[in-house]
């Protein structure tokens, strides 16, 4: 039996001055070296919402608020569906300046966004970033 799309919420924290949190996955990890959003798999029984607050204190150590979801996008990865939502997010306190998952941390303007090579379930809301400009 195939198995669905593997649910993952992304966070696209936007700061006061525009420029958007990209994060780069680290060595070791699964897509290492390219650059997403921060966020991670929705566990069973966790709204959307509640996932990313929880990956995002894990990952980055900071709180958010979880806003308006930006797209959805469905990305064959593998043999696996990757269902991936990204959400407008605001940090409730200092920004992060470190990561479990990533080995960078970059701020970067939406038009310089589709510079970075991002990994796939990402790219769809990049787009978008970069024509919302």
């Amino acid at each position: 039996m195939r198995k669905g799309p593997l649910l993952v919420v992304a966070a696209v924290i936007t700061a006061p001055d525009g420029r958007v949190l990209a994060c780069r996955r680290a060595p070791g990890r699964a897509a290492a070296g390219c650059w997403e959003f921060p966020g991670g798999k929705v566990e069973t029984g966790e709204s959307p919402a509640a996932a990313l607050v929880r990956e995002i204190a894990e990952e980055l150590h900071v709180d958010i608020a979880v806003g308006d979801i930006l797209t959805t996008d469905d990305t064959a990865v593998g043999e696996r569906v990757i269902r991936l939502a990204c959400y407008r997010a605001e940090l409730r306190g200092p920004a992060p300046t470190a990561s479990t998952d990533h080995d960078a941390l970059r701020w970067v303007a939406p038009a310089e966004l589709p510079a970075l090579g991002w990994a796939a379930p990402d790219l769809p809301a990049v787009r978008l970033l970069a024509q919302l400009g």
